[in-house]
């Protein structure tokens, strides 16, 4: 008997329900608010809409927002440093991933000490962490129900990987209203966050029945509405489709983890601090390209939830349509560029291999990778 394990936190979804941030702190028994976000959910107003929530159920608050795109393990550090010293017992993030990842790691580190590079890989934590309510204003990352933070270590100019249970917030709350303040090019990059998401999660080595439900439903999402949610902001029903897809895709990767894409983008970020979305974008269609071979089913199955007329074609064919309908895709929402427009010098390529070889996402890609493997993919996406 195969025996796997299905983790999400409770999900709050639809558009008002940000409404209910302060009613789900205060039942998990929260009395002082560590809010973390960023400078530009800040000044769409989504904060102060939080706070206006929580302190409307009697509880007090402290803003930490001194993080980046890519956020640090000092900004981590800084962090767990202002919750101590504001005596606060419980969290809320309100963001993309980059708070939330924050949020994440500055709860382990209040919990159990260290510094993040102290949990990097696979269940390091020991200590159960505070209370945690994330909401998030993009849908990409899918942060909000996944088992993941991903930290850049400034020491070594890479993404750190943190995986465990403990890191699953116990309520997410996805309203799709805050979605509108983000613009098309953050959309764009966002989704093919999640459009990643999915396609890495449905043919990784750990996918499962539960996970193939989600990922296949967020790609088909995600092929039916990033280009309308791209083109217009306030298309509502688009933005709602959208925040579905990317919640599908955090459900489905928190559980079956992701693959080649992920571990190479987490070494380009950790580099260039460059959107991931972006150098999801770049990498993505030439990783699909390598691992057709180990999963050819599966992609046909991703071709047609592409939308892609896959009847009559074998496993191969059908497959590689969905590496089409990938492209295809990029070329219309404005990010089919290569690394090499992104910045990344071809010098580097040997260095971010190796580092990729030791990111735990690769563990679960369909088709083992070498280092020359990961050298030569770098190089098409150049």
């Amino acid at each position: 008997m195969n025996i796997s394990k299905f983790v999400t936190p409770e999900i709050i979804f639809g558009c008002g329900c940000f409404s209910q941030v302060g009613e789900s702190a205060l039942r998990l028994g929260i009395s002082k608010v560590f809010v973390v976000s960023d400078e530009g959910v800040i000044k769409a107003g989504w904060v102060e809409k939080c706070l206006d929530y929580l302190h409307a159920v009697g509880l007090q608050t402290e803003v930490y927002s001194a993080l980046t795109t890519n956020p640090k393990d000092s900004e981590v550090l800084a962090g767990a440093e202002r919750y101590r010293a504001a005596g606060c017992d419980g969290i809320v993030a309100v963001g993309g991933g980059s708070p939330t990842d924050v949020a994440k790691t500055v709860a382990i580190l209040v919990t159990n000490g260290g510094a993040p590079v102290d949990y990097e890989g696979i269940n390091r934590i020991t200590r159960p962490l505070p209370p945690m309510v994330i909401v998030p204003s993009t849908a990409g990352a899918g942060s909000e129900v996944s088992q993941f933070a991903i930290i850049v270590d400034t020491r070594r100019h890479l993404k750190m990987s943190i995986i465990s249970k403990s890191l699953v917030p116990d309520i997410a709350l996805v309203d799709p209203e805050l979605l509108r303040t983000k613009d098309s090019q953050l959309a764009a990059a966002t989704g093919v966050d999640a459009l990643t998401h999915g396609i890495e999660s449905f043919v990784s080595l750990a996918a499962t029945p539960l996970t193939d439900v989600h990922a296949l439903k967020a790609v088909q999402l995600i092929a039916q509405n990033l280009r309308r949610a791209v083109r217009d902001r306030e298309d509502m029903e688009a933005n709602t489709h959208m925040a579905m897809a990317s919640l599908s895709a955090g459900i489905a990767f928190s559980n079956a983890i992701l693959g080649a894409t992920h571990a190479m983008t987490h070494q380009v970020d950790g580099l260039l601090d460059q959107h991931h979305g972006e150098t999801n974008a770049s990498i993505l269609p030439h990783v699909m390209a390598f691992n057709l071979s180990a999963c050819p089913e599966k992609y046909r199955q991703l071709a047609s939830a592409l939308g892609k007329d896959v009847r009559g074609c074998d496993p191969l064919r059908g497959g590689a349509l969905a590496i089409e309908a990938v492209r295809e895709l990029m070329q219309e929402i404005g990010l089919a560029k290569g690394l090499g427009e992104l910045g990344l010098a071809e010098s580097v390529i040997p260095s971010l291999s190796r580092n990729a070889l030791l990111d735990a996402c690769l563990v679960t890609n369909p088709r083992e990778a070498s280092c020359a493997d990961l050298e030569a993919i770098f190089r098409l996406a150049l």
